[in-house]
């Protein structure tokens, strides 16, 4: 499934539908809408102390929160909670949203070095988030990314409003910028709540950001034009990604990648539907290839012989692309040496 799927599609009800009206109105009269909860709850322990007096701290929505203290609940998409604590921000994350955890248990990429098993999960899928259970977690702060204006990743439209009276919000836009930019915008995030930017951790993991970078680049202009194509399979449909919205995409092609872009582009201009009949319309010598559980792997498209028969598969280019990164310079750092290693690897075939 890609990526503008979720963001347009509506929201599936999830276990919300499961939470009895009654109980789920008691715990939101008895938390009240100012998002300065008791640090305490089911979870145990408080969280880490913030950095001393006001806090405040402005989103990419121009919305300013502030609260008399910085927050030490925080509740998080999945992603937004592993970039955090890439940069230092962990004991304060209570609760997550979003793909966390594989049927056996495990974590899923996406939550990186998120310790899964001391956060509450409020939804393990598109859709599901238990208001109930973030209710309960007296929470002071939900952060996740922002794809569209306004829109909240992963937060359910049906529920939106009973989740912004339990605590104020940030959403840090994550499309339409270059990769470094959302990167910034977390850790500048992190610092207010108490990170150390400086601390070694950070800063490796920056120096290795920035090498990578270096490495694609220089990888990118020896392939003397090699094209590469960004792609999501579906059961029906085969999309071809635009490199001029998704934030790593477009880092890449500053880097010199010669990304392919679509040229009939759907609503929303994330990407451009094709049908697997006319999955070879832009012939490519590389393939990113949607990494994510919502979309079809290489070992499921095998059976599609028009899959089969593009130039970049006969010739196994094909690797994979997480279209929604962890956006900390260890969570992108990978990307970029995996990229510049596949493009190394790969030679024109269109």
């Amino acid at each position: 499934m890609p990526l503008s799927s979720h963001i347009s599609a509506p929201s599936r009800r999830g276990v919300l539908a499961a939470a009895g009206g009654g109980a789920l109105a008691a715990v939101l009269a008895a938390c009240g809408g100012s998002g300065s909860s008791s640090s305490s709850s089911g979870t145990g322990a408080a969280a880490k102390t913030g950095p001393a007096g006001p806090w405040s701290f402005t989103d990419d929505r121009k919305q300013t929160v502030k609260t008399s203290a910085a927050p030490t609940r925080v509740v998080a998409f999945t992603g937004t909670a592993a970039a955090l604590v890439d940069f230092g921000v962990d004991a304060q994350i209570v609760g997550v949203f979003g793909e966390t955890t594989l049927p056996d248990g495990k974590p899923t990429a996406q939550a990186g070095d998120l310790n899964v098993g001391k956060v509450t999960v409020l939804g393990n899928v598109w859709g599901e988030f238990n208001v109930e259970k973030y209710a309960a977690l007296n929470p002071q702060l939900l952060v996740t990314h922002m794809y569209e204006p306004g829109a909240l990743w992963y937060v359910p439209d049906e529920s939106k409003d009973q989740i912004a009276k339990l605590a104020p919000s940030v959403a840090i836009n994550v499309a339409r910028v270059s990769l470094p930019t959302p990167i910034q915008r977390y850790a500048d995030l992190a610092a207010s709540l108490g990170a150390d930017l400086n601390a070694p951790k950070v800063t490796s993991a920056k120096t290795r950001f920035q090498s990578a970078a270096e490495t694609l680049r220089t990888a990118a202009k020896a392939a003397g034009g090699l094209k590469v194509l960004a792609a999501s399979g579906s059961a029906n449909t085969f999309y071809a990604s635009n490199p001029k919205i998704a934030a790593d995409l477009m880092y890449f092609a500053e880097l010199g990648v010669e990304l392919i872009v679509p040229n009939k582009l759907d609503s929303g201009d994330y990407f451009e539907s094709l049908s697997w009949e006319n999955a070879d319309k832009y012939p490519a010598d590389l393939i990113l290839l949607d990494s994510r559980s919502t979309a079809l792997q290489p070992q499921q498209l095998a059976a599609k012989p028009t899959w089969n028969a593009l130039p970049a598969v006969k010739a196994g280019q094909v690797t994979p692309w997480d279209a929604v990164p962890r956006f900390s310079y260890a969570g992108a750092a990978p990307l970029l040496e995996n990229l510049a290693k596949a493009i190394q690897n790969s030679k024109k075939v269109s």
